[in-house]
């Protein structure tokens, strides 16, 4: 038995080094390693060349490295029938919910623009915005979404939240389903996007939305770069209705020279580095999976294919 490694882009070795290290003895392979196919039937995965899956029959579990899953749902070949996993690690939402809240006080204490000033030789002072007179809204009320929410209401934010279904949290209001949307955004001054992606939530931050927030909003997207339709956003910052957005995502990474967002005085970007999955610490629920796929016994953080996340 071993775990074999599907990914593209990323440094696996740390990845097989952790798993080593924990489970001494482990084989543990990395594709396109050479593997009899029959006997892979564990696969830890990011963003694996598409159809590599449908070559191994015996194929039961497909383990994400991270807290999404769409790198794997978009692979028109997977084999039917093997369970899909993700990561649920503190270490990856604790990381979350301190950049997320960087990012909201970098707005409302105006930090970027000390930046700009400095650069200048300019003693300038800006407005900040008061924790309590700020009302931020987090669409996508998983792990992530839920964590982040809780830590801007306790630092004094009016915080509520959005999902697909409802939600209960202690403080946060909530909202839920596309006839509650509305209402949600339009009390958002700050909008933080951490929706899982999937087929109704691709393009979902575009012109139409953007519309109904607060003149002046915020936009964060932390989730994915699918989720945002780039020139919406663009056409909605340059007309004054939102003052300003924090990208951590986008459709191509790394994000292209000539893109217009690197230039966009009104957009902060950064390297999709929000929330990075800590092998040393992610990989004892990998390992648990490992053993409970061959004792034949349920999975833990098995993921919906239907709904995608």
């Amino acid at each position: 038995m071993s775990i074999t490694i599907f990914s593209q882009g990323r440094n696996t070795g740390r990845w097989a080094d952790a798993l080593r290290e924990r489970r001494p003895g482990l084989e543990v392979r990395t594709y396109p390693e050479t593997v009899p196919a029959d006997e892979v039937e564990f696969a830890l995965a990011w963003n694996h060349p598409l159809g590599a899956f449908k070559d191994f029959p015996n194929l039961k579990c497909i383990a994400s490295t991270g807290a999404g899953v769409d790198h794997i749902l978009r692979d028109p070949e997977l084999p039917e029938g093997v369970q899909i996993t993700r990561i649920v690690d503190e270490d990856l939402t604790q990381d979350m919910g301190m950049f997320v809240t960087a990012l909201v006080l970098n707005h409302v204490r105006c930090l970027h623009g000390y930046k700009d000033a400095q650069r200048e030789h300019a003693w300038k002072q800006h407005r900040y915005l008061r924790t309590a007179d700020v009302v931020i809204g987090v669409m996508g009320m998983g792990v992530l979404g839920s964590h982040t929410a809780k830590q801007l209401s306790n630092l004094g934010f009016k915080v509520h939240g959005w999902s697909r279904s409802t939600k209960l949290l202690e403080g946060i209001g909530t909202y839920a389903g596309p006839e509650e949307l509305e209402a949600f955004l339009s009390k958002s001054d700050i909008l933080i996007c951490l929706l899982p992606l999937t087929k109704k939530t691709s393009g979902v931050l575009n012109k139409e939305l953007f519309s109904k927030l607060p003149k002046g909003a915020h936009v964060i997207n932390v989730a994915r770069g699918e989720h945002l339709v780039d020139e919406d956003l663009i056409e909605m910052l340059d007309n004054g209705h939102l003052s300003g957005a924090s990208l951590d995502v986008f459709r191509e990474e790394p994000l292209p020279a000539e893109h217009p967002f690197w230039e966009h005085p009104q957009i902060n970007v950064t390297p999709h580095i929000a929330s990075i999955t800590n092998p040393a610490s992610a990989v004892s629920q990998i390992l648990e999976n490992y053993d409970r796929m061959r004792h034949g016994e349920p999975l833990i953080n098995v993921v919906s294919q239907t709904k995608g996340y």
